[in-house]
């Protein structure tokens, strides 16, 4: 019974194994023939690989068997350019050739601009006594004891082509003109520059202020101190020369520096000239020379001259001569101290009787005694001079005396005015300004009601700013 219980057993055993064999050796055959088909992909890719290695190869060989020559011959170009002589030595008529137009167009780059903008801003306030705010007879006349917009200047400026460079300035400011104050927006300036003429020439024309002494040239926010001298004011008027015209300028070939300068303009002046002719021109002459003293500073002297008509067809002359010393220690950035100094006298017909006595500031004649009836010529003159020093960055003082007869008549005054500069940056600057005057009549300074206002004190407040570009200032 256990025998044959065994023998059941196994054959169960038996009959439940052999389905479990038979999918096993159905899953090993699989097996098989998928590495056969993986073994036959493989031999194909090598196959492949082997014909392109065999493909590069012999294109290698055809190319080494090729000449050497043939190898480095260069691509075919465009045929060269025959070699060109070189220029010939400009000649005479060549140097008097107007010179065509130069593009700026192609370097500037998109968006860019042909020439420079730059504005400028400058803004007084002004105090002082009843007496000269009811004369009106303050530094700024008209505008005693307001805070008011002298002078706000668009300027453009730039190279026109390599030969030349222009500049248009318009200029806006508040103006008392037959007792009104106005807000006058006009052209200040508009000139063109030559600067490669024949033989080291340059020449200016158009409207422009006359370099005439030191300061004429300087726009009001550009002075060194918050006013323009007694003694310019005077011969010249508030704004100055500023005429229409042309005028040339040369630079010796000598070991020293030397410039010189002449000019020929309307006239238009209605202070010191007022013909506004070139019938009778007003003609303008300046000689300027320049020392670089070392470790001592740098120093510049200067002669002027201008002389045109009066209105009334007679001549007037103005001869002034100036000077200015700068002194900047080795490394600073600004200058230590600067002492400045310029002198005016003039020769102005009249025709208005009166004696001939010769005098400082009085009426002369070339015959001497009293003048022929109808014509004398008034000698007149005066001078300023200032100083200031700036020991810090941002902050400088100084002094300004200025002592001028007046050019049309009788009489004198003299003034004092110390002042404080504070300069945030390059680009913007306060100041504080005090000013005593003392005139020696009273007839041209009086208030309606006959008051006496030949001495005044004044109070100054000063800002100024500047945006974008402005050209350098001269010495």
């Amino acid at each position: 019974m256990t025998i044959r219980l065994a023998l059941v057993l196994l054959a169960a055993a038996w009959l439940a194994a052999t389905p479990a064999q038979a999918q096993g050796r159905q899953d090993l055959e699989a097996l098989r023939r998928e590495l056969e088909d993986m073994r036959r992909q493989l031999q194909a890719t090598q196959d492949q690989y082997q014909k392109h290695i065999d493909v590069l190869s012999e294109r290698i060989r055809k190319l080494e068997a090729q000449p050497q020559a043939a190898v480095e011959a260069p691509r075919p170009g465009p045929p060269a350019m025959a070699a060109e002589p070189p220029p010939a030595a400009p000649t005479l008529l060549d140097l008097l050739t107007p010179r065509p137009p130069f593009s700026l167009a192609g370097r500037s780059g998109k968006g860019g601009l042909l020439f420079d903008i730059g504005v400028a801003g400058d803004f007084v306030a002004a105090f002082s006594g009843k007496k000269v705010d009811d004369a009106d007879v303050g530094t700024f006349p008209g505008r005693e004891n307001r805070f008011f917009t002298r002078e706000i200047d668009l300027r453009l400026f730039g190279a026109i082509d390599p030969y030349s460079r222009g500049e248009v300035l318009l200029e806006a400011a508040e103006e008392f003109e037959n007792g009104d104050r106005e807000f006058h927006l006009g052209l200040s300036e508009a000139h063109l520059t030559l600067t490669s003429l024949p033989w080291g020439f340059q020449a200016k024309m158009g409207q422009l202020r006359n370099r005439f002494g030191l300061l004429n040239e300087r726009h009001q926010h550009d002075l060194p101190q918050i006013d323009r001298p007694n003694v310019l004011v005077n011969f010249f008027g508030e704004e100055g020369l500023v005429e229409r015209g042309l005028e040339l300028s040369w630079v010796a070939p000598l070991p020293v520096y030397l410039e010189a300068l002449a000019g020929v303009f309307d006239g238009d002046n209605d202070v010191a000239f007022g013909r506004g002719s070139l019938r009778a021109p007003m003609v303008t002459g300046r000689l300027r020379t320049f020392f670089e003293l070392g470790a001592f500073g740098a120093l510049q002297l200067g002669a002027s001259v201008a002389t045109g008509e009066t209105p009334e067809r007679l001549r007037n002359t103005v001869v002034g001569v100036d000077a200015k010393y700068k002194l900047t220690p080795e490394g600073w950035r600004h200058s230590l101290l600067t002492v400045a100094a310029e002198a005016l006298i003039g020769w102005r017909r009249t025709a208005a009787e009166g004696a001939c006595d010769g005098g400082n500031g009085a009426e002369i004649d070339g015959n001497g005694g009293d003048c022929p009836a109808g014509r004398r010529t008034l000698r007149r003159g005066g001078f300023y001079a200032y100083g200031e020093v700036q020991p810090w960055r941002r902050w400088l003082g100084g002094v300004r005396f200025d002592y001028s007869y007046y050019p049309a008549e009788a009489g004198k005054e003299w003034a004092i005015g110390p002042y404080l500069t504070f300069r945030p940056s390059e680009f913007l600057r306060f100041r504080l300004g005090f000013k005593h005057t003392h005139r020696d009549r009273c007839d041209l300074f009086a208030t309606p009601e006959g008051a006496c206002a030949r001495i005044a004190n004044e109070v100054f407040l000063q800002g100024t700013f500047i945006l974008g570009a402005h050209p350098a200032h001269p010495f």
